[in-house]
Order: C-alpha cells, then structure tokens, then sequence
C-alpha cells in the first residue's frame, strides 16, 4: 500500500537551529531556558500545516559520532570535542536540559522519536525514507542529507539554513543549479570539497567547483581516480598530485559520508495525541500559544 508524504525532522539540526535563533530570554516558570523546546514545536507545527503530512518522526542521535566512523576517518568531527574527548558544550549548559523536554513533548504529540544505537540521525532519517512505500520531505540545516534526494521516490530535502520560513526545497533541479551535480553523485563531490564542521579535510585544491567539474566529465570518484592515474587525462598537475595523495582520505571518507539506510525500520505511526497530558505540560513548561499552535498542527494529521 502506498502512503502519503512522510516527514523526517532532523531533531538535533533543528533544536541546535532554535536554541542559537531564539532569545534565551524565553523561560519556563521554574526559570528552565526553553527557547529551543519552544523553537523547535513552532518549526514542527508550521512545516506540518504547510506540508500536511502523512506521519512525522523526529530522528534521534544515538551517538552523534559513532566510533566506526572514527575508525575509518580519526578527524571525524574532532572539532566539535572538548578537551576530555566528550561533545563540547557550545550552549553554556542551557541546551542540554532542554533536550528530553523536546523528546517528551513530541511523545505527548503521537510523534515517534526513532534513534538507532551506533548511528546518527542521519542514518536513521536514510534507512525510513528507504523503507516509506511513498514521498518524504526531511527538514535538516545540514547539506548531508542532500545524498537522499531522489525525484523519482519524491525524496525532498526542506533545508532550513536560511530559516523555517525561508526555507529551499532541495530537489535534484536545486542541487544542479546550485552545485552542478546530481543527488547520485553528492557523496563523492562533498569528498573531494570536504567540510569543515565534520572534520573532513577534503582534497587540496578542489573546491565546489573544480569538484562538479570533474564529476561531470569522468562520473564518480572511481572515475576522477583513474583518471589520475592517467598521464594523458585532461585533470591539471596540482590537482592530479592532489588526488594521487589522499587516496586513502577518499576511500574512508566515501563510507564515513554515506548514510546508511539500513539500521532501523519504520516505527508504529499510529500512536495519538495526548492532548490534555500536552497542555498540562505546556503550562509546566511556560510554552504560552506553542501549545494550540502544536495541538492545532498535530490535528490537521490526525
């Protein structure tokens, strides 16, 4: 049986996104900062009402850097860790209570929160748009997800680095106006461009640009490596060196940056709203009108 439109909240993106958007002024009656619980309900309930899907679920890191991906590429994120090797708090300790309110919050909303131990959300947001029998959009401000787009599925990607309101909707048409590649081969192009807030190093030399480039004329990475190799290819000298060198950075780095759309399955999405146990927990928590905006969100699915 086919479904509707299947919306996947990249939770982390999205709470982190509220939490640096929202004053911190904004507090529960026992003086919790809440503006990221409070920020991340809104996002929700405006994109459901303006999408109306089918389900939502909001996708969970169970580990937001798995230690097999720090086996294959030991730069993995090293950026974001303090100096005893945990996540280092950007957020002065205000977030971080914060995080199983959202998680309660969506619960009381009949909204799934699905993580998988040893992998990100992200792998959990590729493995249920593998598995929907029908459309998906996912919200995320990260550019890693645009590897799941695929028009033929109707996989979108609502990307909300501008802002909920101002928000793209990555289809494959977006992504080769913005970057000249295809979905199938952004796996390869964010290799070679690299990121710097994953702790990827990229490959000297090749930028956003010269990536497209050489996807375009030799087709993936296995490809660009040949060519390379070949004295007679049309790929400059520096460029060339460049590739020959960091061999070993691309093959790890193509596994490390490949979602897995294989580690959990498609939840129970039946699950109905609590409403009174909602409000009451709105009223704990200070949400004002979050809440009916929630409750009024969460109906139009119901």
């Amino acid at each position: 049986m086919s479904h509707g439109r299947l919306l996947l909240l990249d939770s982390a993106s999205l709470y982190f996104r509220a939490f640096f958007g929202i004053p911190k002024t904004l507090k529960a009656p026992d003086g919790t900062v809440v503006n990221a619980l409070r920020g991340i309900l809104d996002f929700t309930s405006t994109l459901t009402t303006q999408y109306e899907p089918e389900a939502v679920v909001a996708c969970w890191d169970d580990d937001w850097r798995p230690q097999w991906r720090v086996d294959l590429l030991d730069t993995y994120k090293t950026q974001r860790l303090d100096d005893e090797g945990g996540e280092a708090d950007t957020t002065e300790g205000l977030l971080g209570p914060q995080v199983p309110l959202i998680a309660e919050a969506f619960g009381l909303l009949g909204i799934p929160v699905v993580g998988a131990a040893d992998y990100e959300a992200d792998d959990v947001i590729g493995s249920l748009a593998e598995a929907w029998d029908g459309p998906v959009d996912i919200v995320t401000g990260d550019r890693d997800l645009f590897q799941l787009v695929d028009d033929d599925r109707d996989i979108r990607v609502l990307y909300v680095a501008r802002g909920v309101s101002k928000h793209d909707v990555v289809d494959n048409a977006w992504l080769r106006e913005k970057y000249g590649v295809d979905a199938a081969d952004y796996v390869d192009f964010a290799v070679m461009r690299g990121d710097a807030s994953d702790g990827l190093p990229g490959v000297a030399g090749i930028g956003d640009k010269t990536a497209a480039v050489l996807l375009e004329e030799f087709g993936d990475l296995d490809g660009i490596l040949a060519a390379a190799d070949d004295t007679w290819s049309s790929i400059k000298p520096r460029v060339r060196a460049s590739l020959r060198e960091s061999v070993d950075y691309i093959t790890a780095a193509r596994e490390v940056v490949a979602v897995r759309r294989d580690v959990c399955e498609v939840p129970d999405l039946t699950t109905a709203v609590d409403e009174d146990a909602f409000t009451a927990f709105g009223t704990t928590w200070g949400l004002g009108g979050v809440t009916e905006r929630a409750l009024a969100a969460r109906a139009r699915w119901a």
